[in-house]
């Protein structure tokens, strides 16, 4: 290594030196006494500075090796300062001095150059160029918001920093890069491609080209950097938005048959917590929100991420992804022109943009439907009736309006479920029959499929089509009139309700013409929950008997009841027993501690179909025993489905028809719904004829004489 110095020039001594005390040679004999006396000062050797490190370039050392000769030879042309042969000791000892001083500042100055140098080039070395994605040489150096991260210069003498993980590890650093890219990619597309009901995730779902990844890919290149993070952001949180809306979908539909309503159905979430609470306990509703709200929460920061990911990439690789991307495009643009298809779909797929449309259309038809649904509403064909002219063919006779909780179609005609409740209904008819019964039985199209059971209620009774919250709560605040509110009209009944299922204050019994109700708290029960029921159909059906239908009364009783048992998650279910052993319902402790886990059963697709067949043999036996047991000549009875029950038992295609029947003793009652053409017996055939359900109340007043008088 070469000996370092500093390039400054020493000062002029001949000029600015003071005079040294040093003591000269000997001149020669010939030299005047007035001619200055050149002293040379002995030079010292230099001091030789180690270097930081062996990676000093080249050109440096030619540059240090420059300076130093050009130190000394500035140093040997202009000599010793001259001093005077009389000059003092003391002065030439201070140019000695002078000269020593600066030539280890030089030697001081240009190691410490070096140094620095040094430190800086063995930063530069080690600092290994790999980043995510690929190498240095890899980066698309053009984009200013690609490239390295310049790293600020150690402090001369301090040691270097510690490399990262993925500078030591640049392969595997490299691998992981490619493989988040890669699942960011793959989370972008699924949630691009996804779609709204659970049946539909197939493979060849999946297997197309969606427009809005290219669309939004070319924008996306195109960007300034600050724009582009922006964009991406955004993008990523509708995004992620549209998947929380698609999962939404998908619960809507497999659970009530239709998709999410974005204006209407916040509200059922309010009774999803009190399900879930009257099901899996506080804790586990608590629980289960909690869950949710995270699954939002990650869905949101996660799609985030994963588009911002994808754009940075891209822009890294311009090049590549310009092309990547105008191939998918002209692809996309082949496939749409010839109509390729792979499995079903349509290669050249535009899910999301339909999607939106799709949920921009309902939002503007439910604001249109709520307007044109009050009009609707105010219209009633036997709103201006008199009491005296309606129901007039069933005066005297005890009528019992019961919804069977989930009673739908499947559990009679799906394979898994129809020879138990089949049979049932069969023993059930003969039973009936020896009573001396007759029935008639039909199909009814619910307005609602696998929950919110109010909306089938009250379709049924006032007439009116109600297959969403904001159509209930229109109708209910209004006067509209109800089959129960027809009966109360005339005076000629005592209207009451049995609701198991109510827990809390029900201000639509008014509504509904109920001259009282009797909710869970009212009905004295002591015994256990059964799941989400908060009692058996039978001990309901015996606190009805109990409370109003074995007492003396001045008038015949009107009654709707509304029997749970039957209800999600059909587990543990209650078993019949002796009436007389009914009591407080104590006597279900054993029977509820005896049944299954609802856990076990909710989540088996097999076990889930048996026990929903069980619940709805329960539900039929409790009601057509009570018949029998407590009924009399003028006994009318109506009893339905208030719905289908979920997809999962009923089967993805199923429609949402649910049987009705009628079940008298007076024969006669039967006659005036002779030209129905219903099936005989309580299980209506597969031809019988299918009605919407709102078409039953007018049906219904008419064929028992009541007279039509709009208001």
């Amino acid at each position: 290594m070469s000996r370092t110095t500093n390039s400054r020039q020493l000062p002029d001594t001949d000029r600015t030196t003071p005079e040294t005390d040093v003591t000269p040679e000997t001149p020669p004999a010939d030299t005047p006494d007035d001619t200055p006396v050149s002293t040379l000062v002995e030079e010292k050797p230099a001091v030789d500075i180690p270097a930081v490190s062996d990676k000093t370039s080249e050109a440096d050392e030619t540059n240090e090796a420059d300076k130093t000769s050009e130190v000394d030879e500035k140093t040997e042309a202009e000599g010793a300062p001259a001093v005077e042969p009389d000059a003092a000791p003391e002065e030439a000892a201070a140019v000695e001095e002078n000269v020593a001083a600066e030539r280890t500042s030089a030697v001081e100055e240009s190691g410490t150059a070096q140094t620095t140098s040094a430190v800086e080039e063995d930063a530069a070395v080690e600092k290994d160029p790999a980043v995510e994605g690929g190498t240095a040489s890899d980066q698309d150096t053009s984009d200013p918001d690609t490239s390295a991260d310049d790293q600020p210069a150690e402090a001369p003498g301090e040691p270097a920093a510690p490399r990262k993980w993925r500078d030591r590890h640049a392969v595997a650093a490299r691998n992981v890069g490619w493989t988040v890219t890669g699942l960011s990619l793959v989370l972008v597309c699924f949630a691009l491609l996804m779609p709204t009901s659970a049946p539909k995730f197939t493979p060849g779902v999946f297997l197309r080209i969606p427009v809005e990844a290219v669309l939004g890919a070319a924008v996306l290149i195109v960007l300034p950097r600050k724009p582009r993070i922006v964009v991406a952001i955004l993008s990523g949180a509708i995004l992620g938005l549209l998947t929380v809306l698609n999962l939404l979908d998908v619960g809507f539909n497999m659970f009530l048959g239709r998709g999410f309503n974005v204006v209407l159905d916040w509200v059922l979430f309010d009774d999803a917590q009190s399900y879930l609470k009257d099901t899996m306990g506080n804790g586990g509703a608590i629980g289960a929100v909690i869950a949710v709200v995270a699954l939002v929460l990650i869905v949101l920061v996660v799609m985030t991420l994963a588009v911002l990911r994808v754009s940075n990439v891209m822009t890294r690789n311009r090049d590549a992804a310009s092309r990547v991307t105008l191939v998918a495009g002209t692809a996309w643009v082949t496939c749409a022109a010839l109509g390729l298809q792979l499995s079903g779909p349509g290669i050249a797929a535009r899910t999301t943009v339909a999607r939106v449309e799709d949920r921009v259309n309902r939002v503007q038809a439910t604001l249109k439907d709520e307007a044109a649904f009050a009009k609707e509403a105010k219209k009633d064909a036997f709103g201006g009736t008199p009491g005296d002219q309606l129901l007039t063919d069933l005066r005297g006779k005890d009528v019992m309006i019961a919804f069977i909780e989930s009673y739908g179609r499947s559990a009679i005609e799906d394979e898994a479920t129809a020879a138990g409740v089949d049979a049932t209904l069969t023993a059930k008819n003969e039973a009936l029959t020896k009573a001396g019964y007759s029935a008639k039985s039909g199909w009814l199209t619910s307005a609602t499929y696998g929950g919110s059971s109010w909306l089938g209620h009250s379709t049924f009774l006032s007439g009116l089509w109600i297959n969403n919250q904001n159509r209930y709560r229109t109708v209910t605040a209004g006067e509209h009139l109800t089959l129960t509110g027809a009966f109360q009209r005339t005076g000629a009944w005592r209207t009451v309700g049995v609701m198991p299922g109510v827990q809390k204050n029900w201000p639509e019994g008014k509504f509904y013409g109920l001259d009282n109700v009797y909710d869970s708290r009212e009905l004295g029960y002591e015994g256990p929950k059964f799941s989400w029921s908060t009692m058996p159909d039978q001990y309901a059906l015996s606190a009805f008997e109990r409370l109003e239908h074995g007492k003396k009364r001045d008038k015949p009783l009107m009654s709707e009841i509304i029997l749970t048992s039957s209800h999600q998650p059909w587990a543990p279910i209650p078993k019949m027993i002796p009436w007389d052993q009914v009591g407080d319902g104590s006597v279900y402790e054993g029977i509820e501690k005896a049944g299954k886990d609802p856990a076990d059963v909710f989540y088996d697709s097999k076990k889930v179909k048996e026990e929903y067949g069980k619940s709805i043999q329960y539900s039929v036996n409790s009601l057509i025993d009570y018949v029998v047991k407590y009924g009399s000549k003028n006994t009318v009875l109506v009893f339905l489905g208030d719905h289908q029950p979920l997809a999962s038992v009923s089967g993805s295609n199923a429609g949402r028809d649910v049987p009705v029947s009628i079940v008298a003793h007076d024969k006669s009652v039967l006659d005036k719904i002779d030209d129905w053409g219903w099936t005989d017996g309580i299980k209506p055939d597969k031809s019988a004829p299918v009605w919407r359900m709102d078409s039953f109340r007018d049906r219904f007043l008419t064929a028992y004489g009541s007279t039509p008088a709009k208001r």
